[in-house]
């Protein structure tokens, strides 16, 4: 009687098709993966730029101007270090924009992405976001 060893395992061209399966849905998920990570890491810009805005609301409130570098101590941080690095995990700066420059009734706050992955958030401009005294936040798409 004729015996068949019978092989476990597998062929050379089963683990090749494993791979370029791997390998395609590898290439799929990446990229939805970096920009999942890049919308989530925006928070952190919002967050700063909401808290350096209500407190320039509060001098507005107190002192009846934003510019006041007096008694306004948000607005003293902002022009003494014209770029202080958000909390957090410091993916953005936070500065006061010069065009329109600070008035006493305007502002214009824009966190500007320093460091990766956010500096590769190009995509309809969410590299760089803005908020005014008005609360009108630019790019709109990217908040």
């Amino acid at each position: 009687m004729l015996h068949i060893k019978r092989q476990n395992g597998f062929t050379l061209i089963e683990l090749i098709i494993a791979i370029v399966i791997v390998g395609i849905l590898a290439a799929i998920a990446y990229p939805s993966y970096v920009t999942s990570v890049m919308k989530a890491n925006r928070s952190e810009a919002k967050v700063e730029l909401s808290d350096f805005a209500q407190r320039l609301q509060r001098c507005y409130t107190a002192f009846g101007k934003f510019n006041d570098s007096t008694n306004c101590a948000v607005y003293k941080q902002l022009v003494a270090d014209p770029s202080p690095l958000s909390r957090g995990n410091a993916f953005y700066k936070i500065t006061l924009a010069s065009d329109p420059a600070v008035s006493a009734t305007k502002y214009t706050l824009v966190a500007t992405a320093v460091k990766a992955p956010q500096i590769k958030d190009i995509k309809d401009g969410c590299d760089k976001l803005t908020l005014d005294q008005n609360g009108i936040k630019t790019p709109a798409v990217c908040w």
